[in-house]
């Protein structure tokens, strides 16, 4: 019997929807991860599907652009770690955090619009989450996303992760 994820945030009424690594989109947004993201704790890639289509990718990033001040912070010097911040917030407090605006799901919304896409309903498929946090959610219920996807697994995969 399974247990049911405590989320650290959930929108009522929002559910993830649990794919396999073998489905198309899961499979698309994993190469995006390993491909594009900057982010050496946490990276994820998402992609944006809509019509059997992929519309839009990205991947989340880092603000540090420093090599080795980002290795030093994926090896634990990271300030929200160390002053007990809540995971999904305040990722202002440390520089090695990516913020909001350079998570995959903010991004791949950002890169949709670029290409004058539309995102009402579109599904976001996200490799290497659990969980989104609350200004995603809101950015993509705003920006009309339908269902979000995430791996099967992915909780006991990426919840080790502080993010």
């Amino acid at each position: 019997m399974s247990h049911p994820i405590a989320y650290p945030y959930l929108p009522s009424g929002r559910a993830f929807i649990y794919v396999s690594e073998n489905d198309p989109f899961m499979a698309a947004a994993k190469q995006v991860c390993l491909e594009l993201s900057t982010e050496k704790n946490q990276p994820t890639g998402a992609v944006l599907v809509r019509n059997g289509r992929i519309i839009a990718q990205a991947a989340n990033q880092v603000a540090i652009k420093n090599e080795y001040i980002r290795d030093l912070h994926k090896r634990g010097w990271c300030i929200r770690h160390m002053l007990g911040v809540k995971t999904g917030t305040k990722y202002w407090v440390c520089p090695g955090c990516s913020g909001y605006s350079l998570h995959a799901e903010a991004r791949v919304i950002a890169d949709a619009k670029r290409k004058g896409v539309s995102t009402e309903g579109a599904d976001i498929y996200l490799y290497g989450h659990w969980w989104c946090c609350k200004p995603c959610w809101d950015r993509m219920i705003e920006a009309g996303i339908k269902d979000v996807y995430l791996l099967e697994g992915s909780e006991g995969m990426f919840h080790g992760s502080r993010k």
